[in-house]
């Protein structure tokens, strides 16, 4: 169960990343809505509205799901940028899944806005200065005050975490 719930194993928050770190980094987000859209494209309805695991997400959940968390990533990143050590908002993501903007939701409007959303993301990320990557913000997750260079570790991360999801429940179905 720990696999299917962690197909590339948990977030491990890395002390202080170098700049190669965060240049990974944001070319895994770069790179996250083109690898999503061939992950899923072909696939249809009866396969999106499959969970990934027991007791998890559809794939029509995760990817609106990734759409619902990098928009709140990159207003924390503009939060940061802008003010003294913010304290971040949670949110919870098992209720957002259900919503109605969710649920038999075509999955090109996510995928649409992803596209669009990484490409400023990233455009903005790779105009910070080394400085920048140190600004503190308090991350309630956490329980801690974190640096950016950490937070965009992060969500390269879930990038990888949720393609991990569905490419286990593609290869595990014989799926295309």
């Amino acid at each position: 169960m720990e696999l299917l719930r962690y197909p590339i194993g948990r977030f491990v928050l890395p002390g202080k990343p170098s700049l190669e770190d965060v240049e990974k980094s944001i070319s895994i987000i770069k790179a996250f809505p083109e690898l999503l859209k061939g992950e899923v494209e072909g696939l249809d309805d009866a396969q999106l509205d499959t969970p990934y695991r027991p007791e998890g997400w559809t794939l029509r959940q995760v990817v609106h799901h990734v759409a619902d968390s990098h928009m709140n990533a990159y207003i924390r990143f503009k939060w940061t940028l802008t003010e003294d050590t913010p304290e971040i908002k949670t949110y919870r993501e098992g209720e957002w899944a259900k919503l109605p903007d969710v649920n038999g939701t075509p999955i090109e409007m996510s995928m649409s806005l992803l596209e669009a959303l990484h490409r400023k993301w990233v455009y903005l990320l790779k105009a910070l200065n080394p400085g920048q990557w140190q600004l503190v913000l308090y991350h309630p997750g956490f329980g801690k005050e974190i640096i950016l260079s950490q937070l965009v570790c992060q969500y390269s991360w879930h990038c990888m975490h949720h393609l991990g999801h569905i490419r286990s429940l593609k290869e595990s179905n014989n799926w295309p």
